[in-house]
C-alpha cells in the first residue's frame, strides 16, 4: 500500500500517521547502518570498442529477456558521467532498456586531464559519434542503431549526423533530449551575454580555460548546482518533509551521486562551446562552423525526436524547439515536451511514464522490420508528424 505523506492528508495538523513513522524510521535506520537508500549498482556492461576519450560499451542483456531488435547507442554529453543514463535501480534508462529486451549501448570519454586541453569539439563530431555508431552496428550484426543523445551529446549526435565527413552512417533514427540551440532562450545566460561580448574574447573566462587547460571538475559540478539553486536551498526542507518517502529520498541520494562525479572539460573544447555556443550562439542559424567546413543541420535525414523539459533552466522549451524547423530534410521530425528539468526529464521519476514510453514508441515505429523500404543515409521526403505539438507535461 502506498504510504500518503503527512503533507497530503487534509487535516492532519502536526500528527503524522503511524505508518508514515515507521516509514520514516526505516528511512533513517538504512541511511545511518548502510550509507544509503538508493540502489545505485550500475547496469552489467562489456567495453567493446575504445580509443582517446572513447570507450563504446555493450549492456549485458537480462538474463529472463531475448535482446533482439535494433541496437540503441546513448551518447553522454561532456562533463556528466554515463549515469544519466543509468542514475539507479528502477529509475535508470538503460536498466529500462535492457529489461525490454533492447540491445543497449552507451559511449561515454573516461577521465578529462591537461594532456587532452588540445582536443577541440572536431575530435567528438569526427572520430568518437561516427565511431561508435559504427561499432554498434557491427556488434549488433550489421542492424543500423537508434542514436540517443542528452544535453549536449544530443548535440554532438545532431552535428555528426549532419556533418559531410561522416559519410552514411548506419542510423535508423536519431532522438535529442533537452538540447539547447538558440541560447537566447535560455534565461540563465542572459544576463551574462552583454559582458561576455564586451570582452570579444580577451575576459578572465578565456584566460581562465586557457591556463587551467579546460574547465575542472569542481567548476562543473558548481555549474550545473547553480542551475538548479532554489532546490540547493530548499533542500534540506523537502528531505525533513518527505523523510517517509523512500522514493524521494532515494532520487536526492542518485542526483547527488551523479553530480558529486562530474567530469572536466577539454580547454579547446571549452573554449568552442564558450565563444561559439554561450557567446556567437552559432546554432540558432542552423549551421555550425568547424575546422574549414560548415555544419548544416539541414543535411539530416533520418527520423528525428526531440524532447523538451517543461521546467528546464539549462535548455529551457523555446531553446530546444528551434531546431524543430532547421530538420527540413529528416523524414520525420517529432516534438514532445516531458514533465522534469534538464536531468529529471531524462531519468526523472516521472520519466518512467512519459520520456521513456514515447522513445519505446518511437523505436518501435523506426525499427528494421515497421520502418519504410529506404536506404540509410539518403534523403527522403520529410513526413511532417501530426506529434510535432504534442505534449505530454502536467
Amino acid at each position: 500500500m502506498d504510504l500518503v505523506p503527512l503533507r497530503s492528508v487534509p487535516g492532519a495538523g502536526l500528527l503524522p500517521a503511524p505508518d508514515q513513522v515507521v516509514a520514516a524510521a526505516s528511512n533513517v535506520a538504512q541511511k545511518v547502518l548502510y550509507g544509503g537508500i538508493a540502489d545505485l549498482r550500475p547496469m552489467p556492461r562489456t567495453l567493446i570498442d575504445d580509443g582517446t576519450l572513447r570507450e563504446v560499451y555493450h549492456y549485458r542483456p537480462a538474463g529472463h529477456v531475448k535482446e533482439q531488435g535494433d541496437p540503441i547507442l546513448l551518447v553522454t554529453p561532456l562533463a556528466a558521467p554515463s549515469s544519466c543514463y543509468d542514475l539507479r535501480r528502477g529509475c535508470s534508462l538503460v536498466e529500462h532498456f535492457v529489461t525490454e529486451g533492447r540491445p543497449t549501448y552507451l559511449v561515454e570519454y573516461g577521465e578529462v586531464s591537461f594532456r587532452d586541453r588540445n582536443l577541440g569539439m572536431e575530435h567528438w563530431i569526427d572520430e568518437v559519434v561516427p565511431t561508435a555508431i559504427r561499432e554498434v552496428s557491427a556488434h549488433a550484426g550489421g542492424r543500423p542503431v537508434h542514436v540517443i543523445g542528452w544535453s549536449l551529446g544530443g548535440i554532438f549526435s545532431l552535428l555528426t549526423l549532419a556533418d559531410e565527413r561522416s559519410g552514411d552512417l548506419p542510423v535508423a533514427s536519431l532522438t535529442v533530449v533537452g538540447s539547447p540551440i538558440d541560447i537566447t532562450q535560455v534565461p540563465l545566460l542572459a544576463p551574462f551575454r552583454p559582458l561576455l561580448n564586451f570582452f570579444n574574447g580577451k575576459g578572465p573566462i578565456t584566460k581562465g580555460y586557457q591556463v587551467l587547460g579546460g574547465a575542472p571538475k569542481p567548476l562543473v559540478k558548481w555549474a550545473f548546482q547553480l542551475t538548479a539553486f532554489q532546490k540547493m536551498v530548499t533542500k534540506p526542507i523537502a528531505l525533513a518533509t518527505h523523510i517517509d518517502d523512500r522514493e524521494f529520498l532515494a532520487q536526492i541520494e542518485a542526483v547527488d551521486h551523479f553530480t558529486a562525479n562530474m567530469i572536466a572539460y577539454p580547454g579547446r573544447t571549452f573554449g568552442q562551446l564558450y565563444h561559439r555556443f554561450a557567446k556567437g550562439n552559432q546554432l540558432a542559424t542552423g549551421t555550425f562552423e568547424l575546422d574549414d567546413r560548415t555544419i548544416d543541420l539541414s543535411r539530416i535525414d533520418v527520423p528525428v525526436l526531440v524532447f523538451a523539459g517543461s521546467t528546464d533552466g539549462i535548455a529551457p522549451v523555446g531553446a530546444v524547439r528551434a531546431v524543430v524547423p532547421m530538420l527540413t530534410k529528416a523524414q520525420e521530425v517529432r516534438f514532445e515536451i516531458v514533465p522534469g528539468g534538464h536531468l529529471g526529464m531524462l531519468t526523472g521519476r516521472a520519466a518512467r511514464r512519459t520520456t521513456w514510453l514515447v522513445m519505446d514508441e518511437w523505436i518501435s515505429q523506426w525499427s528494421t522490420d515497421n520502418r519504410p523500404a529506404s536506404p540509410i543515409g539518403t534523403s527522403r521526403k520529410r513526413k511532417h508528424s501530426s506529434a510535432a505539438s504534442r505534449s505530454l507535461a502536467k
